[in-house]
């Protein structure tokens, strides 16, 4: 199978589209979120922005590679819904999660405001608004929310008290890199790429050289390292303990992806070295795949196989190939794509199973959940390789 082959890539999003889209849409309001693995919906009252978000961006961005109108439509109804039921105007805050379409937790997080901020620049690059204005009132909630610009980083969470949290961290910063680029893309607007570059470079360089030049998960208010957060936790959903090889090949695709925009040769030698040193640690050679975590000294403290961590590793092993031509990157992605199709994609109902144990054996029959997986980071990894190989 030639799975870097556009015919290839096409059929597979379409077939990942195609498990959603009869059933996506919730005629109250936004997404159905949570799936059983064939497709019949459960907690069906369960609604976080993460996913509502998500959800936007898969098909605004399907709607351009297909050319459907039908997706167009999806991704308005999701529009509609984060502008008239998570953005709580009488506050100006978005809520985290919604029960029945009320506000379950106001919980304010960086994390949730990247996303909204992508789905701007989602609906935006294909036209189904027309104007800058959500996108630069976005980058000022975040500027007077969450921005320190102390350290040149964001903050993570607010309490629905008003308080904002000591923790900081690596992942909201991350994503909400990738949502500056996005948006830069969206608008041409220097200062979303100016602000994307400036997280990378602290992140991927600064944060990264107190840490063994890895990305660590968490930190103090000042930005220290955090080496005892959440250690007794390394399978936690959002903040996992040990370093995260999914997160180190993310970083290097969107330092390759900064790249495409303003070429600089640390972007890609950073890239390279993330992505060498993740795949290198968490390649597993008896069952296939990468594991999830590992210590700082390079023992695996979680080795269950998530969807994301392959689904971005073999897009940035697609980069890397178009970046240097060395062909140990494509065989990288095929023997990643290789090892996905084989236990990660679902050939009986479409998209992919979320979490496999080592063994590649199934751990639930939850295929998707509210804030936990929307096959997003599947559809948005062939997307870039798409884009990359056009």
């Amino acid at each position: 199978m030639n799975y870097l082959s556009d015919q290839f890539l096409l059929q597979h999003c379409q077939e990942i589209l195609d498990f959603y889209t009869p059933r996506v849409v919730d005629e109250q309001g936004g997404y159905f979120q949570n799936y059983y693995d064939d497709g019949e919906t459960f907690n069906q009252q369960h609604k976080q922005l993460v996913s509502s978000t998500r959800i936007i961006v898969n098909y605004a961005l399907a709607s351009q590679v297909f050319n459907k109108q039908a997706y167009v439509e999806i991704a308005k109804h999701g529009l509609e819904f984060l502008e008239k039921t998570h953005w709580q105007a009488n506050t100006q805050r978005y809520a985290w999660t919604l029960v029945n379409n009320q506000p379950s937790d106001m919980t304010q997080q960086a994390y949730g405001y990247a996303f909204v901020l992508l789905a701007y620049a989602a609906v935006r690059k294909v036209g189904i608004i027309s104007s800058d204005e959500k996108l630069l009132a976005t980058y000022d909630l975040l500027e007077q929310r969450f921005w320190q610009s102390d350290f040149g980083l964001y903050a993570d969470e607010i309490s629905p008290e008003g308080l904002l949290s000591d923790y900081r961290g690596q992942n909201a910063n991350m994503h909400l890199c990738e949502a500056m680029i996005a948006a830069y893309e969206a608008t041409k607007i220097d200062k979303f790429l100016t602000r994307a570059k400036l997280l990378a470079e602290n992140i991927a360089v600064k944060q990264a050289g107190l840490t063994d030049d890895l990305v660590w998960e968490h930190f103090t208010p000042s930005f220290e390292p955090d080496w005892d957060y959440n250690k007794n936790d390394p399978k936690n959903l959002y903040r996992p303990w040990g370093f995260q090889p999914g997160h180190q090949t993310e970083w290097a695709k969107l330092l390759l992806v900064l790249n495409r925009h303003a070429p600089e040769d640390w972007l890609v030698e950073r890239a390279i070295d993330l992505y060498e040193r993740a795949y290198n640690l968490a390649w597993d050679n008896q069952y296939g795949g990468l594991i999830y975590g590992f210590d700082r000294q390079g023992n695996w403290c979680d080795d269950d196989k998530y969807f994301w961590v392959q689904a971005e590793s073999f897009a940035t092993a697609a980069l890397l190939y178009k970046e240097t031509n060395e062909p140990k990157y494509l065989e990288h992605y095929m023997k990643l794509w290789q090892y996905c199709d084989d236990h990660f994609v679902d050939h009986s109902h479409g998209a992919w199973f979320r979490l496999l144990n080592r063994d590649n054996s199934k751990v639930s029959n939850e295929k998707s959940s509210a804030g936990a997986k929307c096959d997003y980071h599947t559809l948005g990894a062939c997307f870039e390789v798409l884009r990359t190989f056009a």
